[in-house]
C-alpha cells in the first residue's frame, strides 16, 4: 500500500515572511511619526522657553534698579539712539552701570562703574534673539521690543515702581 504523503506548500513560509515584513514596516512608520512629533515639541518648547526667559529677564533688571532717575535709554556710552537699557545705581558711594543690550546677535549685559571706557563686545552673553530695542511710551512706561530669531517679536511695556519718567 501506498502512503499518502500530505504535499507541503512552501506558500505557507512566504505568507509568515509577509506578514513579518508588514509588521516591520508598521513599526518603522510609528517610530518615525513619534520622532517628527517629539522634534516639533522640543522646538516649540525651546521656542517658548527663549520667549519667556528674554521677557522676564528685561523685566527683571527693571525691576531691580526700578529708582528715582536711575532708568534710561540711550545709546552705547551716550551716543544717540535706544539700543541701551542704563540701569544706575550707587554702591558706597561709587555710581555703577548696568547696560543691557542687543549687540551680534545676543541679549547681552556689561556692569562697569560710571567712567568706565568699555565696547559693546564687552558684554556678557546672556541670551540668543536677532534684536532688541527700547524706548518710552507717551505714559511714561518703558517699553521693551524683543525680535527673536525666527522672525517673531514680542513688546513688553513696564511702568516704573518710582514713579518717574526715566532719561530719554
Amino acid at each position: 500500500m501506498m502512503r499518502n504523503k500530505p504535499i507541503k506548500h512552501h506558500t505557507d513560509g512566504l505568507l509568515v515572511l509577509l506578514l513579518f515584513g508588514i509588521f516591520a514596516a508598521c513599526v518603522l512608520l510609528v517610530l518615525l511619526l513619534g520622532a517628527d512629533a517629539y522634534r516639533s515639541l522640543t522646538e516649540r518648547d525651546r521656542s517658548a522657553y527663549d520667549r519667556r526667559t528674554a521677557a522676564q529677564y528685561i523685566a527683571t533688571k527693571v525691576r531691580q534698579g526700578d529708582a528715582a532717575g536711575s532708568v534710561e535709554v540711550s545709546g552705547f556710552d551716550g551716543q544717540a539712539g535706544g539700543e541701551v537699557l542704563l540701569l544706575r545705581e550707587a554702591i558706597d558711594g561709587t555710581e555703577y552701570i548696568t547696560r543691557v543690550y542687543y549687540h551680534d546677535g545676543y541679549i547681552r549685559e556689561l556692569f562697569s562703574d560710571a567712567g568706565a571706557a568699555l565696547s559693546p563686545e564687552d558684554g556678557e552673553k546672556i541670551l540668543e534673539v536677532g534684536g532688541l530695542t527700547f524706548g518710552w511710551t507717551v505714559s511714561g512706561a518703558l517699553e521693551a521690543e524683543i525680535t527673536y530669531a525666527q522672525g517673531e517679536a514680542d513688546r513688553i511695556v513696564l511702568a516704573l515702581r518710582s514713579g518717574e519718567e526715566g532719561a530719554a
